[in-house]
């Protein structure tokens, strides 16, 4: 099976129980080892009492992204901190992407950025996670775990 496949299979097991990115209508339209896209389209109870969409559902955009990157390899991976910046507005109607890349993965910790833009690819925010990995549990059992998915 190949890095792909696998990452593709944990998407498929980690949405099953993703109550909460289900429920914001978050999407992920693609991940990868180490990679992941998800979207969002800003809705009317997303809103801040400035019409703004509120920044702490666009941080969950983000954290969703950094989730399913982080955990593409088969091993279980918790987010140990991240640092979010919001640098433009998004208003009703506007679908925000995120899209999160490894920056380095070494033993049990991470660092993934992921930038959103909306859709006329301007930049609302800029997001640094950092991971911690439990070493050998499988998220979905029977699948290569960790180094061994990458190939």
């Amino acid at each position: 099976m190949s890095p792909q496949q696998i990452a593709e299979h944990v998407r498929d097991e980690m949405l099953a129980d993703d109550h909460a990115t289900r429920w914001l209508g978050i999407t992920i339209a693609a991940v990868g080892p180490g990679s992941c896209t998800a979207e969002l389209s800003v809705r009317k109870e997303m809103l801040n009492g400035h019409a703004l969409a509120h920044g702490g559902l666009i941080t969950t955009l983000a954290d969703t992204a950094f989730a399913y990157a982080c955990n593409a390899y088969n091993e279980l991976t918790v987010a140990s901190g991240f640092d979010m910046n919001l640098l433009a507005s998004a208003r009703l109607g506007d679908v925000l992407t995120a899209q999160a890349r490894e920056v380095s993965r070494s033993g049990r910790t991470g660092v993934y950025d992921i930038e959103i833009h909306n859709q006329h690819g301007e930049r609302v925010a800029a997001f640094r996670g950092r991971s911690y990995t439990m070493k050998g549990r499988a998220i979905v059992e029977g699948l290569p775990v960790g180094r061994q998915a990458t190939g």
